[in-house]
């Protein structure tokens, strides 16, 4: 009489095939199956970090606000970025600063310095902690006086600075908050990327304006200057087109 195999086969790997008692023809059926088979596992690619496009570009373009026979070059990126800054600054035009300049505290001796000095050759009057905050007086009134009596601000963005941002508790922070507010903040990235802003406050970051790795502070400067400067012949133009369309 057949025996089944299972007690020393057992009923896989080949046992159940060839029992005759429980094999193809015997009962159950136990063939053998080849052993399924599992999609392979590929680890998904890191997420990709995100960035801030370059400012620089291999073109170039003239604004509106700029001077004849200036000799910076804007990038279009840049004229995209700043017309909006240069549309609520003509808006204060009657105020008693140009420039709010924002930075951080370690920077007041040195990058910050060197910018207001380079503001000041261009004739623009700036408001600086350094010289506008007098002993004894209250920083934060002095600072909202500064602000509302500028005509825009530019943020000087260092590692210090980022630093700072990160604590969502500096003087810093409600500066920013009160110029981005109303388009007249313009960040000058130096010692730092954008893509670093970017992960520190995404809105200042998405603003755009310039960058010293990408140019020189001198050139950065002449460009803060004309936008704050009178408006041109075309700009009037354009405002009297536009008033004479309603």
């Amino acid at each position: 009489m057949p025996q089944c195999t299972a007690p020393i086969n057992g009923h896989t790997r080949g046992g159940g095939a060839n029992c005759p008692v429980h094999g193809r023809g015997g009962g159950y059926g136990y063939a053998y199956s080849t052993p399924r088979s599992y999609p392979s596992y590929s680890a998904p690619a890191p997420a990709q970090r995100r960035t801030t496009p370059s400012r620089s570009s291999g073109t170039s373009t003239r604004p509106s606000w700029q001077p004849t026979g200036s000799s910076v070059s804007y990038t279009p990126q840049q004229v995209r970025d700043l017309q909006p800054v240069r549309t609520a600054t003509l808006a204060r035009t009657v105020q008693q600063n140009d420039v709010f300049l924002c930075h951080a505290w370690p920077d007041r001796l040195e990058a910050a310095r060197d910018v207001h000095e380079l503001m000041l050759d261009r004739d623009l009057s700036v408001w600086f902690s350094e010289v506008s905050l007098r002993p004894g007086t209250d920083m934060r009134a002095a600072i909202d006086r500064g602000l509302v009596s500028s005509r825009m601000g530019i943020v000087l963005v260092t590692p210090a600075m980022l630093e700072k941002l990160g604590t969502d508790r500096s003087i810093a922070s409600n500066e920013l908050s009160a110029l981005l507010r109303r388009s007249l903040l313009v960040p000058i990235m130096h010692g730092t990327t954008f893509e670093e802003l970017d992960q520190v406050t995404p809105t200042l970051a998405s603003r755009g304006g310039f960058s010293t790795a990408e140019e020189s502070m001198e050139s950065i400067i002449e460009k803060i200057a004309e936008l704050v400067g009178v408006v041109t012949d075309e700009e009037a133009d354009e405002l009297a087109g536009i008033s004479g369309g309603r």
